[in-house]
């Protein structure tokens, strides 16, 4: 039997979704996001695409997490300080060489604020902690300040304070110096450094105290504040819960072939959904997939390594190696390239890769999109003994066919949400610093 359903002005014909191993999840509501204050959001919406919180006033949080580009850059591995231009076009600036690229994929931003979301980033270097007069475990652990709403807002801490994102070079900025001798938190820290910046324009004071009644009765502006104000416009631009699939949920859809296939795999023989699960399709767990890592790795200064232990970094646990969070899946198909460090730049082959029984990184295409920069990108696929270590790592995979991995992606693109996609606020046409935007 056939129904149809009128979604974003197209009549789109359906049929019924065949049973599934595991029950669908609970459809989005606005219960499981924060109630926001549209001025703090408008504010907010100013900063994030605002390079004056950039050490060298250059870089700005949109740079990296682009509406063009899904919220990500396009890039396997981005290029933060030291390049040019926007999204796969930026290149390494020939008079400021980066010291090396990003060592992971800019991640997506869609649902970011949902209530559900309790650790952030690749490796959960940030997450819910009750226990802790944050609420928040960080790397700054006691250092950790009081005052970020939550952990989207706390997540902000990082790119600010990394001399390869934003902060830049040691000697480039009072930030980055401020950053290379330890110095974060109280007066004259990075944090310090970047908030007077803000209250020194005045659109920005104003602003602040229009929002915070607290900085109105004089209260200086604090880094907590402007990261509070970033996380409440992110999390109204790209909530996503507008896709067939978010109809389907509600109960005003049903799939159609193949998507509807797709779907009866994701849940069932294919488990998908034992990882991917839940109404934001992740378990918010660590998994080691034996995904590829190329670039620098995320290594200390004073290591010579390039490899990507995940998890096991924060952990220090031996069996948390090589273990990644499971990432959400709205706008799946758009935020390529894939994998923690943007290894595929198809999502068929990395879907491919991904349920194969046993992997092998020998045999993975190298035609991530990187920027040109000096030094090898590859040292890790090419050492024998760290590919084995990944691989043996590595969960199995249910070795799917092409047909199945070509239905399961018809199921991902109803994921697809085009009012998040397109954002609803947008690029502002100016920024109260009235440095140049990336657009």
């Amino acid at each position: 039997m056939r129904i149809s359903y009128i979604s974003y002005g197209l009549l789109i014909s359906l049929v019924a979704l065949p049973l599934t191993a595991e029950p669908l999840p609970a459809p989005l509501t606005d219960a499981d996001f924060r109630a926001l204050n549209m001025a703090e959001v408008r504010l907010g919406q100013n900063l994030f695409y605002d390079p004056v919180l950039s050490g060298n006033r250059n870089i700005s949080c949109g740079s990296c997490h682009h509406p063009k580009f899904a919220t990500g850059d396009g890039l396997s591995l981005g290029l933060g300080e030291g390049g040019i231009g926007l999204g796969p076009e930026r290149v390494a600036d020939p008079a400021n060489l980066p010291e090396q690229l990003i060592p992971r994929n800019a991640p997506p931003l869609f649902n970011i604020g949902a209530r559900q979301v309790t650790v952030l980033f690749a490796d959960g270097r940030i997450e819910n902690d009750p226990s802790r007069p944050s609420g928040i475990r960080s790397p700054l652990e006691d250092e950790m300040v009081l005052g970020f709403d939550n952990i989207v807002s706390a997540q902000t801490m990082f790119p600010v304070l990394s001399p390869d994102e934003m902060a830049g070079h040691y000697n480039e900025n009072e930030v980055s110096r401020a950053v290379r001798r330890g110095l974060i938190t109280g007066e004259n820290g990075a944090w310090d450094l970047i908030s007077k910046r803000v209250a020194g324009i005045d659109e920005y004071q104003d602003a602040f105290e229009a929002v915070y009644p607290d900085i109105a009765a004089g209260r200086a502006i604090a880094f907590t504040d402007i990261s509070n104000a970033i996380a409440a416009f992110m999390e109204f631009e790209w909530r996503a819960d507008d896709s067939l699939f978010d109809a389907v949920l509600r109960g005003q859809a049903t799939f159609e072939a193949p998507a509807a296939e797709g779907a009866t795999l994701f849940y069932g023989d294919a488990k998908c959904a034992s990882c991917h699960s839940g109404t934001l399709l992740s378990d918010f767990g660590f998994h080691a997939m034996g995904q590829p890592q190329l670039g620098p790795g995320k290594a200390e200064r004073f290591e010579s390594h390039q490899r990507d232990i995940g998890r096991m970094r924060v952990t220090g646990r031996g069996d948390d190696a090589y273990r990644f969070r499971t990432p959400m899946l709205r706008n799946v198909v758009e935020t390529g390239p894939w994998g923690h460090a943007g290894a595929f730049t198809n999502l068929t082959e990395f879907l491919s890769f991904h349920s194969r029984g046993e992997k092998d990184l020998a045999s993975v295409a190298r035609d991530a999109v990187l920027p040109e920069l000096p030094g090898s990108h590859w040292a890790v696929l090419d050492d024998v003994s760290e590919r084995q270590s990944i691989e043996a790592a590595a969960l199995p995979g249910p070795d799917l066919g092409d047909d199945e991995i070509k239905a399961i992606v018809a199921f991902l693109e109803t994921l697809s949400d085009p009012v998040s996609l397109r954002g609803r606020l947008g690029i502002p046409d100016g920024v109260p610093s009235g440095l140049d935007i990336d657009r």
